[in-house]
């Protein structure tokens, strides 16, 4: 029996997961929830599972997820979390010698070699979550490292894939929240319009898997059947096929290395259409920006993400257009990040004059 600490248990990835061990109680239990503000249905969840251990966003100091670890004594973390707050509780779980099952990318865009180091100190895994990772994470595995030429990150494309330029200029928020593909939250949603999510997700692999950014393209597949691909250096492609459904990479993470057998129901291949597009980096240029982030490194990385979040809050507040969320990005890395955070009171400094310089370009 494993136990499973959740955090972020009311969002799409909490939601995902305690669907999972609600399926699977011969294999789980949930030992500790934390919950953003939703705290009704921390509650209701609690009770649920009779789980006394719980912690709300009024508390999310490094002490109170230390105290929540101690007192759920986890053999594996979930980490849920959106955005820069998911940093922190992933380097207690860690300083604890905890397996992460790490959803919140913006831990290794922001701290990637601090929390590469901190695991391997600790003798404690990182499993990736997101679907994209999961797919590379297992397919590397397979192919083996020395034999990857290329790793290939798949993109739904988002609502306005096949918008103009013009239209572009006109989104509302209503449109920006409706995504083909996938159900998320608020933020990650939005981000996945403008292609930042992508544009995360090529810094995570980058640092995830050592890759640099020559190493990386993006494929629009706006099915989301497949989650990511590898050229092997021979030149072949594998890919992992699965029905957009984050259960399946959640429950990688659980299990891994061992392959059980589950609930979920197997993918089809028959009746299914693929399609394939080049990104429009012009017209979605955080992707572009993202790859520079790569190349550059130092403290650029953690720049795109403060100001990203910043531009995409004010978007959702109305204070901002559509389009004004790349410009507010782009301005912001013209600064000099060329600054390597050596510990992690330095990666939020970087954070916090990041999110100053955007704030005031708002």
């Amino acid at each position: 029996m494993k136990k499973i600490l959740i955090l972020g248990c009311t969002g799409s990835i909490g939601t995902n997961a305690i669907h999972i061990i609600q399926n699977m109680p011969e294999l789980f239990e949930v030992c500790g929830l934390q919950a953003h503000s939703n705290q009704s249905q921390l509650e209701k969840l609690s009770k649920t599972f009779n789980c006394p251990s719980l912690l709300t966003f009024q508390d999310n100091s490094e002490q109170a997820f230390q105290k929540l670890i101690d007192e759920s004594k986890p053999d594996i973390v979930v980490n849920g979390i959106a955005g820069a707050a998911g940093l922190l509780p992933s380097k207690v779980v860690l300083e604890n010698k905890i397996d992460l099952a790490l959803a919140n990318k913006e831990t290794i865009v922001m701290a990637g070699k601090l929390i590469k180091k901190l695991a391997a100190k600790n003798d404690a895994k990182i499993l990736p979550v997101d679907s994209e990772h999961s797919a590379i994470f297992n397919l590397i595995n397979q192919c083996g490292k020395e034999n990857v030429s290329k790793v290939i990150i798949t993109a739904s494309g988002g609502p306005f894939r096949t918008f103009t330029t013009e239209q572009l200029n006109n989104v509302t928020i209503e449109q920006a929240l409706n995504h083909p593909t996938w159900q998320m939250g608020k933020k990650i949603t939005i981000d996945s319009s403008t292609l930042a999510n992508k544009g995360l997700e090529v810094i995570e692999a980058a640092s995830l898997f050592d890759l640099t950014a020559d190493q990386i393209e993006v494929v629009v597949h706006p099915q989301s059947l497949i989650h990511s691909l590898v050229r092997t250096k021979d030149g072949m492609l594998y890919a992992q096929i699965s029905e957009p459904d984050m259960k399946h990479p959640i429950l990688n993470a659980l299990t891994w290395p061992k392959t059980v057998e589950n609930y979920l129901k197997p993918f089809d291949l028959f009746d299914q259409t693929m399609t394939f597009f080049k990104p429009r980096t012009k017209d979605f240029p955080l992707l572009g920006l993202a790859f520079e982030c790569v190349k550059k490194q130092q403290g650029y990385s953690i720049a795109f993400n403060a100001a990203n979040e910043v531009a995409v809050h004010a978007f959702l507040d109305e204070k901002i257009s559509y389009q004004a969320i790349s410009r507010i990005v782009r301005s912001v890395l013209d600064y000099n990040w060329n600054t390597e955070p050596t510990d992690f009171d330095s990666v939020f400094e970087i954070d916090a004059e990041a999110r100053t310089r955007a704030t005031e370009l708002i």
